[in-house]
């Protein structure tokens, strides 16, 4: 009896959803803020269904399941203790000598980082993008629309819950904050294209329904 073969990477969604359930429930027992906390995991019980629906139809690479998982982790933690009272950027600042937290800004910079990945990935093969300096533009681009997209939603949020969404806006008294999210996303969109781009591409490649278009 013949069985149809599963494309590479069909259980991966699986995976991460059974990891993001794990963090969900230890982080969920006690969070420090509950509505932050759901607020904050909302873009992991999001994600979590759309990849499973869509690992048939549309498998992603290994790299690009990996790097959403760590997204999710990130989120389920700042979630957990609210971005300014994560206990490792709390140590960082404390070694550092900084005025704030800095575990807002390596979650801002992974909202640009891993984005970049997951966009490079559908322009490539879902719209037939092919590789070079328009994709690089295309895919920073994208990450900065969803940086400004995130700060409209905190935006929206204040102005819905007033000071009852101060610890979701994880400002710390930065004037500057915003800003500085949308700049920390540019970077990471920038930083994975150069440090990931042989990689992901090498992993296509492997995938079924890979990319086509010439190398950068």
């Amino acid at each position: 009896m013949s069985t149809v073969p599963q494309p590479t990477g069909y259980k991966s969604p699986i995976a991460v959803s059974a990891i993001w359930l794990l963090a969900l429930v230890a982080s969920g027992i006690a969070p420090y803020d509950r509505p932050t906390w759901f607020l904050e995991v909302m873009p992991v019980l999001i994600a979590a269904p759309i990849l499973i629906a869509t690992r048939a139809t549309l498998p992603l690479t290994q790299l690009v399941y990996l790097l959403i998982c760590i997204h999710g982790l990130i989120l389920i933690l700042g979630g957990a203790y609210t971005y300014a009272r994560v206990p490792p950027g709390l140590w960082v600042q404390e070694w550092l000598d900084l005025d704030r937290n800095p575990y807002d800004r390596l979650g801002h910079l992974a909202q640009g980082f891993i984005p970049a990945i997951i966009a490079r990935e559908l322009l490539l093969r879902v719209f037939q993008i092919g590789r070079g300096k328009f994709l690089f533009f295309l895919v920073i681009s994208i990450c900065l629309a969803i940086s400004a997209f995130y700060e409209l939603i905190e935006w929206w949020t204040a102005l819905l819950f007033g000071q009852g969404a101060h610890e979701f806006l994880g400002t710390q008294g930065d004037v500057w904050d915003t800003q500085w999210d949308m700049f920390l996303a540019l970077v990471g969109a920038v930083l994975a294209q150069f440090t990931l781009s042989r990689l992901h591409d090498f992993q296509l490649a492997r995938t079924a329904g890979g990319a086509s278009g010439r190398m950068v």
